[in-house]
């Protein structure tokens, strides 16, 4: 029997220790859980920009490969650039002639102007010789009314009152040829102000087209910049998949630019979690794919909205059956200043990370 009251004694006392190791590592994590929120649900983030043409074309050569290295400014690829060559050449036609409109527009301005000037001394005559020619009428008219009055009187024979009376009436027709002459001269004057103006409009016409043809150039200069595709960004080249030959369009993405040298940590802690997280606090940071090596970050933003509103499909609990559900808010880390860059340049965007935000 005492065998067996041994190995019960043994027992025990594997139970006591596991209990024992139980409660002092369930009050190291309550005491911890006083100073500290903790969540696994956060993943490493970097800029990530869309390789997206301006134009489109057929690819004609692909200066990079999978996975490489770039700088700014480095060219990626390049789209035939024929077409667009040749639309620079019509958009340089195209404003040669509106240039030329525009010197045709302002010589005929010069021509109706002169046209006005000469029109203006027509009138000016006219109007000179209808003020004589109505002096004329009126001494005509006095001498017909003497006359008429003497011949009455039988002083003037009948051929002098003929005489005068032939006067007037050629004074009265000759005061009216001049006011038709001097009403069809201001006729003359009025459409030659009209073209005048027209003339003016056409001018500004035809600089607008010059204006409208230097635009299409301008247009047409900077798409054939955009045939060279560079990069707009230092950082690392995701998968290529173009080859020359291919056609691509404008707007379209194929591939990306990731920023290698900008990292932060997006952490999406359960609401109930939030209350004494702040901007500020110091946070350590360690990366799943790198067990035991720690990085230090800092709390720098809150998201707007929980993780759930930014779905395609976002809950409305307004409809169906409610089931409560622990919502979770994106919070953002960055890497403090002081994080060795070679520890840095490890990290890929996507890396699950733990984190243990310290409240105090």
């Amino acid at each position: 029997m005492e065998p067996k009251k041994k190995s019960n004694t043994t027992v025990i006392l594997i139970i006591g220790v596991l209990v024992a190791i139980g409660l002092i590592w369930g009050g190291f994590k309550f005491v911890k859980s006083l100073s500290h929120e903790t969540t696994d649900d956060a993943q490493i983030q970097a800029n990530m920009n869309p390789i997206i043409p301006h134009i489109n074309g057929y690819v004609e050569k692909v200066f990079v490969t999978d996975n490489q290295t770039v700088k700014k400014g480095d060219t990626l690829f390049t789209i035939d650039q024929r077409d667009y060559l040749v639309k620079i050449e019509q958009a340089k036609a195209n404003l040669s002639a509106a240039e030329s409109q525009v010197v045709v527009a302002q010589a005929s301005i010069g021509s109706y102007k002169a046209n006005v000037g000469v029109s203006t001394a027509q009138v000016n005559s006219a109007v000179g010789n209808t003020e004589t020619a109505k002096i004329r009428l009126g001494r005509a008219t006095k001498d017909f009314e003497r006359y008429k009055n003497l011949y009455e009187s039988h002083s003037i024979t009948a051929q002098q009152f003929e005489q005068a009376e032939a006067a007037k009436q050629e004074a009265q027709q000759q005061v009216q040829i001049l006011k038709s002459q001097q009403n069809a001269v201001s006729s003359q004057k009025t459409a030659a102000i009209s073209q005048t103006d027209i003339s003016q409009k056409q001018v500004s016409v035809a600089e607008a087209n010059v204006k409208t043809a230097e635009a299409m150039l301008d247009a047409a200069n900077l798409n054939l910049e955009y045939s060279v595709v560079t990069a707009s960004i230092d950082g690392q080249l995701s998968s290529i998949s173009i080859q020359p030959g291919q056609l691509v369009s404008q707007g379209q993405s194929l591939f990306y630019i990731v920023d290698t040298q900008s990292k932060w940590v997006v952490a999406n802690f359960k609401e109930t979690q939030l209350e004494k997280i702040q901007i500020g606090q110091k946070v350590t940071l360690e990366v799943d794919a790198y067990p035991g090596v720690e990085f230090e970050g800092e709390v720098s933003a809150f998201s707007p909205a929980t993780g759930a509103r930014f779905s395609l499909l976002p809950p409305d609990n307004a409809t169906g059956n409610f089931v409560k559900t622990v919502q979770r808010l994106p919070i953002k880390i960055d890497f403090v200043t002081s994080t060795d860059a070679e520890k840095l340049s490890k990290l890929r965007s996507g890396m699950n990370v733990e984190v243990d935000i310290h409240l105090n």
